[in-house]
C-alpha cells in the first residue's frame, strides 16, 4: 500500500482517486475549495463534475496542501493546465527532495510555452516529475471501463513504479521514456479536438472527421518531432490514441465546446455552456506560436486559433482548409 496526495478534485483527480483506492492505496485528495470538500466529505463523490463514481474509506479530503504532500509516496498533480503553476508554487514548500510528483494535466503554458512538467519543475525544481497520459475519459476509468495509458520518465524504474501502482485489470499502464512527445500528444490533439467538434457541429459527415484526425496527427507529428518528440510517441497511444477518443467521444468537452462554436454560439458562450475547463481554448495560442518558433506546418491548429481569437467562423475556417494550395500528401515519397 502506498500513500498517495492528489492535488485536484475534478472529473479525472476523482476517477484517478477511485482507480487507486480500488488498487488498496491511502489517499488524501485536496482541493483549494472549501465547499468542494465539504461535498466530498457528505456525498464521498463529486456530484458536480463525476456524478457516480464513489470514493470508499480509504480516501479523505482537505483543504491543507501540506497534509496531501508530506509523507505521500507520490503527489498526483491533477488541476487543469492553467492552475498547475499557481498550485505547484502552492506545493513547493512542503516538497522533498526526489520527491515523485506525477503529472496528468494535458496542456502547454501560454506565456511561456512550457510543458505541464517544465512548469512544474520550474517551480519545484527538487520534485522527480513524470507523465500520465493516454486515451482516458475520466467518466470511463472512473467505472473501471478498460483503458490503456502511458507513464513517461526520465528513469525507467520510475515509470514501472507509477506502472506498478496504478495498473489493474481494467487500467492497462505502457512505460516510455518520451516524457516530452507524451506531453505534446496529449495537449495538441485539444486543438485538433475543437476543430473535430466545430466539423460536427456544422453538420459534416466521417469524412470530415476521419480527415481532420489523420491530418492533425500529422501536424502534430510535424511540431512536435521539431520540438525533440518521438514518432513512435505521437503515432502510439498517448499521440494517434488520445486524437482520437478527444476527436470522437461524446465525453470530449474539447469536442463538445468546438460542436458549439460550429453550431454558431460564440466562442464565450460555448465555454459557459460547456461548463468545465476546455483545454484546447487554452492550448491553441502556445501551439500556434510554437509552430511559428519550429517552423512547423499547422493548418487546422492555425485555423482553429483565427476561430478561437480573431473572430472566424468555422465554416470559412474549413474552407480555408479545403482551398490550401495543392501538395502531396508525403513529401518524403518520390516519384518512379
Amino acid at each position: 500500500m502506498k500513500k498517495i496526495g492528489v492535488l485536484g478534485a475534478g472529473s479525472w483527480a476523482i476517477a484517478l482517486t477511485k482507480l487507486l483506492a480500488n488498487n488498496n492505496h491511502q489517499l488524501v485528495v485536496w482541493s483549494i475549495s472549501q465547499d468542494e470538500v465539504e461535498m466530498l466529505n457528505e456525498h464521498r463523490e463529486n456530484i458536480d463534475k463525476l456524478p457516480g463514481v464513489k470514493l470508499p474509506s480509504n480516501v479523505s479530503f482537505t483543504t491543507d496542501i501540506k497534509s496531501a504532500i508530506v509523507g505521500m509516496d507520490i503527489v498526483l498533480m491533477a488541476v487543469p493546465s492553467m492552475f498547475v503553476r499557481s498550485t505547484a508554487k502552492s506545493a513547493a514548500p512542503y516538497i522533498e527532495n526526489n520527491q515523485l510528483i506525477v503529472n496528468v494535466a494535458k496542456g502547454i503554458e501560454e506565456e511561456t510555452y512550457y510543458t505541464m512538467i517544465q512548469v512544474i519543475k520550474d517551480e519545484i525544481p527538487k520534485a522527480d516529475v513524470a507523465v500520465l497520459s493516454g486515451p482516458s475519459h475520466a467518466e470511463e476509468v472512473g467505472k473501471g471501463i478498460p483503458t490503456t495509458v502511458v507513464a513517461g520518465a526520465t528513469k525507467k524504474e520510475t515509470a514501472e513504479y507509477i506502472q506498478n501502482i496504478f495498473m489493474n485489470e481494467s487500467f492497462r499502464v505502457y512505460t516510455s521514456p518520451d516524457v516530452l512527445g507524451i506531453q505534446l500528444g496529449g495537449s495538441l490533439k485539444n486543438v485538433i479536438a475543437l476543430a473535430a467538434g466545430m466539423a460536427d457541429g456544422l453538420g459534416y459527415g466521417d469524412n470530415t472527421k476521419a480527415a481532420l484526425i489523420t491530418r492533425g496527427i500529422s501536424e502534430i507529428s510535424d511540431l512536435g518531432m521539431k520540438m525533440g518528440a518521438k514518432s513512435e510517441t505521437l503515432n502510439g497511444l498517448s499521440g494517434i490514441g488520445d486524437l482520437i477518443v478527444t476527436c470522437a467521444s461524446r465525453h470530449s468537452r474539447n469536442r463538445k465546446a468546438g460542436m458549439l462554436i460550429g453550431q454558431g454560439y460564440s466562442v464565450h458562450d460555448a465555454m459557459q455552456e460547456v461548463n468545465m475547463v476546455v483545454e484546447g481554448y487554452y492550448c491553441a495560442k502556445a501551439a500556434v506560436a510554437l509552430g511559428k518558433k519550429y517552423n512547423a506546418t499547422l493548418p487546422i491548429i492555425e485555423e482553429v486559433g483565427h476561430v478561437l481569437f480573431d473572430g472566424l467562423s468555422a465554416k470559412d475556417a474549413v474552407n480555408n482548409l479545403m482551398l490550401r494550395d495543392k501538395k502531396a500528401e508525403h513529401s518524403t515519397l518520390t516519384w518512379e
